[in-house]
């Protein structure tokens, strides 16, 4: 206890700080929350949310991004004790220091005080009541009906929506924001990841958490690992790809070809095909359109938005930069789970989807104060938007290709 005692008596400045960011000599991580300088070199591995996403803060503020993942932060800080070494020496500036910040701040203890951040149970048990509802239909119509044309399709076609929903719904529960108690979240979500759906819920948690913590940041946010191999992303990354000669696809093609090559990759968790023809399109076909439904609404929101390295920016500017929204309407809620209210998803990502909408003006009123564009748009345009800023990244890895 006197050590630790001694240790939180250290200051440190931010140059100490930031070349203990997992990359140097020793590989050392240290992060800041709330003044307080923390190692986390050790500690990460066996962080509960993986290891990645605690370290894509090392050598950084990480306060804002601390607050938004954990709900019971008291709890959560009992295990940080151990783990001080001393806070940032007085003339160091600090995250609280920005204005912007300073408001956001109080702008969440606004929504925590509305009970913005407190679920509906019965919201919850309605949507998951309709996709029990739409996936005990789809083999019932083809139960009954047999495998003509028409119920077949009709049969795949609430099937592939009943799992669409599915996905949302774990979504929800990934994010721990059905329950108050986290480990009701998880059990339920490995029910409908895990047995309704086949895919293992730590392995999406563990990439999502990511996404959410450095969302468009190259080398820090999954959902970019299709850059350089697949696609050529951003101008700045793509004028650098072009810079460095390198060809992995002809990206100047890549909104043409975007359609038909990445909807089927999250098909391949599915695994081997059946020998039954028959059996084979019930599995793959309903796949490969809840692949194409999830992957256009899940890009639509960030693939026109900046994407670059991490640039160390305040966790309302990083969130902002890379997120955008879709008009509301009934059908948009449903259609994309409630993600057409992504850049309040991305600043309250705890926060339960039915009270999105309640704390979008609030949102806007503060990019509004802070001149940070607040982009909303219709549900067709955020479609196309992600073919032109395919397009464009792609002539922007040409001109440099060519003449870089």
């Amino acid at each position: 206890m006197e050590e630790v005692g001694a240790l939180e008596g250290c200051l440190f400045t931010w140059e100490e700080i930031r070349i203990h960011n997992g990359r140097g000599q020793g590989r050392e991580q240290w992060l800041v929350i709330d003044r307080k300088v923390y190692d986390i070199s050790e500690f990460s591995k066996r962080h509960p949310g993986g290891s990645r996403v605690i370290s894509h803060y090392a050598g950084q503020d990480a306060t804002d991004a601390f607050v938004a993942f954990h709900n019971d932060k008291a709890l959560v800080k009992k295990y940080l004790k151990s783990l001080v070494i001393g806070e940032l020496a007085p003339d160091q500036p600090s995250s609280e220091s920005n204005k912007k910040v300073k408001d956001f701040r109080e702008l969440r203890c606004a929504v925590e005080k509305m009970g913005l951040l407190k679920p509906n149970h019965i919201f919850f048990f309605l949507i998951f009541l309709h996709i029990l509802i739409l996936d005990a239909a789809s083999w019932l119509i083809v139960w009954y009906f047999g495998i003509s044309l028409v119920p077949f399709f009709v049969g795949i076609a609430l099937f592939t929506i009943a799992q669409i929903q599915m996905s949302w719904f774990q979504h929800d529960l990934g994010h721990c924001s059905v329950f108050r108690k986290p480990k009701w979240n998880r059990l339920l979500q490995i029910v409908v990841i895990n047995v309704l759906k086949g895919l293992p819920a730590s392995w999406w948690n563990h990439l999502h958490n990511q996404h959410h913590a450095k969302p468009n940041c190259f080398r820090k946010d999954p959902d970019l690992n299709m850059h350089p191999l697949l696609f050529s992303l951003g101008k700045t990354l793509s004028v650098e790809l072009g810079k460095k000669k390198k060809k992995f696809m002809p990206y100047n093609y890549q909104h043409k070809y975007f359609s038909c090559e990445y909807p089927p990759l999250p098909c391949s968790a599915v695994g081997t095909p059946p020998n039954n023809h028959y059996l084979c399109l019930c599995v793959y076909l309903p796949r490969y359109l809840e692949s194409t439904w999830f992957i256009w609404v899940s890009q639509m929101n960030h693939i026109p938005m900046d994407i670059d390295y991490d640039k160390n920016e305040d966790w309302v500017s990083t969130q902002l930069h890379a997120t955008c929204n879709v008009n509301q309407s009934m059908f948009n809620d449903w259609f994309t789970g409630h993600l057409n209210f992504q850049i309040e998803h991305h600043l309250f990502p705890t926060m339960p989807r039915h009270n999105y909408w309640k704390a979008a003006p609030l949102v806007k009123a503060l990019c509004g104060k802070h001149g940070i564009e607040y982009k909303s748009k219709t549900l067709l345009t955020a479609f196309v938007d992600i073919l032109y800023s395919l397009k464009d990244s792609g002539e922007h890895w040409l001109e440099a290709y060519l003449h870089g």
